[in-house]
């Protein structure tokens, strides 16, 4: 899948209306094969950014998990750790 799609679920505080559509619209482009839609297909293409982001928000408030919340910082880090692990970076 998209590497640019992150988790969203079980975070402190919730994630955002721009997060749900930012993830909406990169799942669509991976869909569509398009970054940009032509004009043909744009309206298609925005219906349905729009719609992926209400059935994910609808998710997003339907699950349920006896997990304590994430901490955004704490998975900014981890995710860092693990990036210059694999890319041999050293700040």
């Amino acid at each position: 899948m998209c590497r640019n799609i992150k988790t969203l679920f079980n975070f402190d505080p919730p994630a955002t209306e721009g997060e749900i559509q930012a993830a909406a619209l990169q799942f669509v482009r991976k869909l569509s094969g398009f970054n940009t839609p032509s004009k043909a297909n744009e309206e298609a293409f925005h219906r349905a950014v729009q719609e992926v982001s209400v059935v994910a928000r609808n998710l997003l408030d339907s699950l349920v998990t006896n997990a304590e919340p994430r901490n955004r910082e704490v998975e900014i880090e981890r995710a860092r750790a693990r990036n210059a692990k694999r890319f041999g970076m050293t700040e």
